[in-house]
């Protein structure tokens, strides 16, 4: 069993706050197919409330967080477009060593957006 875990905290940085209740799904990504392995919505401080993948599930290999920028930016009243410039915002990502923490952030506006990985 590896110690590692992978987290996210997304911060709406247009109105200057975390983004609560965006949707966040993680998939697994091997020999071109993708796997769904959570699903969850981020809470009041832009954090899922548990890890998104916990240590016993945790693995190295290539993966992707998709977030549901849009619906988000929807339910908080920006002026919507058609289509949206960001909605479905995927960030694939590769995880290389099982014992460490990787944090995923996604800093978030409705004609910009940028990741890193954090600690």
């Amino acid at each position: 069993m590896s110690d590692g875990y992978l987290t996210t905290h997304v911060l709406d940085t247009a109105r200057g706050c975390p983004a609560a209740n965006l949707g966040v799904t993680l998939y697994r990504i091997e020999g071109g197919a993708r796997t769904e392995l959570a699903r969850m919505v981020t809470n009041a401080d832009g954090r899922t409330d548990s890890p998104i993948l916990p240590k016993d599930r945790f693995a190295t290999g290539v993966y992707e967080l998709v977030f549901e920028a849009g619906a988000y930016l929807d339910a908080v009243g920006e002026a919507p477009e058609s289509p949206r410039f960001l909605d479905i915002v995927p960030i694939r990502f590769g995880i290389s060593d099982a014992d460490a923490h990787y944090h995923v952030p996604l800093l978030l506006s409705a004609y910009g957006m940028s990741t890193y990985r954090g600690s």
